[in-house]
């Protein structure tokens, strides 16, 4: 070798150590339990999680001090972030904190009048924590669980939405034909959309924070709201399907997501054990495809690239040729059903990125 290919490899040589050095990042979806009521059937106890990458393979359960319980409550929301490194879920009474890395639960505690589906700004310090169905929500500090403000809606506090850009936090109740717009600075109620045709049950926002998909009690589809201007621009009903009596939630589509991209959205159908796809490029939405699944589904959320589409029944669905590509099962063989899922990404055993719980559109 002469002198000047001598160099060059030598100078090369750090360049491609380094490159060959760079960590794999590992993508799992995290899949807390009991998630379907407080049903053990569906995968017992505690975090489950499985390997997006390798077929969503299950991979490990982490134990929580809420898992090791005698007899272990329902599973009412999750969220986690890579900045604090942190999960946090709730059940109907308390709200538990969970270190990620270590995967300890740090601390659990009961909040006033209860919990339900949280959320969380994007830089993880604090937490949205709506009462169990009752008026208020708890403005929580998310590294030490302190309670730091109450917003009452009177609205019989449920699910709750923060926008990607972390301005404002959605507030929806079982009792309340309106979704409350919240300032996360000042914590006051800023706006209120709709009135829709009944109470709200799961919703969900694109990213650019200008339009609501909302599931009303009584629809078997969703309606659409206005963030800008505060009004209901339409309703859409599932065509070619007939409502019926559905196991859980009491109203016929409980669950309703966006892609990421945004050109579909998707809604759960109980009683028919389907979830429909509409073409969201058009307004209103128009129908595209219905999905069979294994049970009836009370939920549904994506994966952050958009290929998968995960119902709470456990399906894992190929959002391009929307054929059912993998089933989720726990060690035991066990289907896993849940209705609290989280995607998260893991760089040298450290989170370095998380999704959301909702179907959220993240076209900004």
């Amino acid at each position: 070798m002469d002198r000047r290919a001598f160099l060059a490899a030598s100078l090369a040589s750090p360049l491609i150590a380094k490159a060959g050095a760079e960590a794999p990042v590992s993508r799992l979806l995290y899949v807390v339990c009991p998630g379907i009521r407080d049903y053990l059937e569906f995968g017992g106890a505690g975090i489950l999680a499985f390997d997006i990458d390798n077929g969503h393979k299950f991979v490990k359960r982490i134990a929580t001090d809420a898992s090791k319980a005698d007899k272990p409550r329902n599973i009412k929301g999750v969220v986690a972030n890579p900045v604090t490194k942190k999960l946090h879920f709730t059940t109907p009474e308390s709200l538990s904190c969970v270190d990620l890395v270590s995967e300890k639960t740090d601390w659990s505690k009961e909040l006033p009048q209860g919990c339900d589906r949280l959320a969380a700004t994007p830089d993880g310090k604090t937490l949205f924590v709506p009462s169990f169905e009752k008026d208020t929500w708890n403005v929580v500090d998310a590294i030490s669980g302190k309670v730091t403000a109450e917003i009452e809606t009177k609205s019989g506090a449920h699910n709750t939405i923060c926008g990607l850009d972390g301005k404002r936090a959605y507030l929806a109740g079982l009792k309340s034909p309106l979704l409350f717009v919240v300032d996360t600075m000042t914590n006051k109620i800023v706006d209120k959309i709709g009135p829709f045709a009944a109470s709200i049950r799961p919703f969900t926002v694109n990213g650019s924070q200008t339009l609501c998909f909302v599931n009303v009690n009584e629809l078997l589809g969703f309606e659409i709201g206005d963030l800008k201007t505060g009004k209901k621009l339409h309703r859409v009903e599932v065509p070619g399907f007939e409502k019926g009596k559905v196991k859980r939630h009491g109203c016929p589509s409980h669950g309703v997501g966006l892609t990421p991209d945004e050109k579909e959205v998707w809604v759960v159908d109980g009683f028919n054990e389907r979830v429909h796809v509409f073409d969201a490029t058009a307004m209103p939405p128009k129908h595209t495809v219905s999905i069979k699944l294994r049970e009836q589904p009370g939920w549904v959320t994506f994966s952050l690239d958009g290929k998968y589409a995960y119902p709470s029944t456990g399906e894992v669905i190929d959002t391009t040729t929307k054929k059912i590509v993998a089933t989720l099962t726990d060690e035991k063989d066990r289907e896993v059903h849940s209705e609290k899922m989280v995607e998260i990404h893991f760089k040298e055993k450290v989170p370095v990125v998380a999704g959301d719980q909702f179907g959220l559109g993240r076209k900004r």
